[in-house]
């Protein structure tokens, strides 16, 4: 069989999916996708992701990849062109995952592979009765108080290139290697205006990384609000680097509040060589020995 790679560009709401892997007897992201494909193209279809959310997490812009013979889009609904599966999956797939674009990619294109870095937001609410019921499924409710210049402070000493075990949930033959290229935050004021009661702002995370590793997200915005709410020093947040695996003083933050909102790729003619790159061993600076193998997003 000839096949083609198709990229598809996918949003979710994760509130009521156990992540995005296939699990047997769990509803996930990849299995309810990949099943609806099958019923449009007719054959059994496997999906590559860029980055495998947990469970009760978002995405805006996931992406992933399948390949297909070009004969299986042969059908009226469709004509030979991927783009028209939006249209058809909008059919069948459940209000909370959706299919914003299809269209061919190169051979060399793999969803996992050739990612530059991914992209996050951390969404939170520090009003006391919560978040707005309009945005609870997406936005986590911070009942302890926090200094936001310590959160900001935190954030900084966490960027760059590092061994972010303390922060990861290990797996087995996987790095915790990581380039932290963006940790910072934004606020937004409470719409009811500054002379309203009580405090009822929102703060948005932007982190950035060639890749993050399973919880790494979460349990970076954990640590730094402990730091925030004077639980921990910034030289703990600081410390936790030098640190070989899991810490359990990191706590994890919750799942609603996370989302996967962009995945950057190298041009077409750069995208072997990425792939490449990607797969091989990394390591910490200073850090004797191989860092293990590559992890997923």
């Amino acid at each position: 069989m000839s096949t083609r790679r198709i990229r598809l560009d996918v949003a979710y709401d994760g509130t009521d999916f156990s992540g995005w892997a296939r699990q047997p007897g769990l509803r996930t992201v990849c299995g309810t996708l990949e099943t609806e494909l099958a019923k449009v193209l007719r054959e059994p279809v496997t999906v590559t992701v860029a980055g495998r959310t947990d469970a009760g997490v978002h995405a805006h812009a996931q992406v992933c990849h399948l390949d297909v013979d070009p004969v299986w889009l042969d059908q009226r609904s469709l004509e030979g062109r991927p783009e028209l599966l939006v249209r058809r999956l909008a059919r069948l797939l459940p209000d909370d995952v959706a299919v914003m674009g299809a269209r061919w990619a190169p051979a060399e294109f793999d969803a996992r592979f050739s990612a530059l870095r991914r992209h996050y937001e951390y969404r939170l609410t520090t009003a006391p009765w919560g978040a707005e019921p309009t945005r609870a499924r997406d936005t986590a409710a911070w009942q302890r108080q926090a200094d936001l210049d310590l959160v900001r402070k935190a954030s900084e000493r966490l960027l760059g290139l590092h061994d972010f075990a303390a922060f990861c949930r290990r797996r087995e033959g996987a790095t915790t290697v990581r380039e932290l290229q963006r940790f910072d935050w934004r606020v937004e004021p409470d719409p009811r205006g500054p002379d309203a009661p009580g405090a009822a702002e929102v703060w948005t995370a932007s982190v950035s990384a060639d890749a993050f590793c399973w919880s790494m997200v979460r349990s970076l915005v954990g640590g730094v609000m402990a730091v925030g709410e004077g639980r921990r020093s910034l030289d703990w947040i600081t410390g936790l680097l030098s640190e070989t695996q899991r810490s359990s003083a990191v706590p994890v933050a919750p799942a609603r509040g996370l989302a996967l909102v962009r995945v950057d790729y190298p041009d077409d003619d750069e995208l072997a060589a990425r792939n490449l790159v990607t797969r091989e061993v990394r390591q910490a600076p200073g850090t004797p020995g191989p860092a293990g193998g590559s992890c997923c997003g």
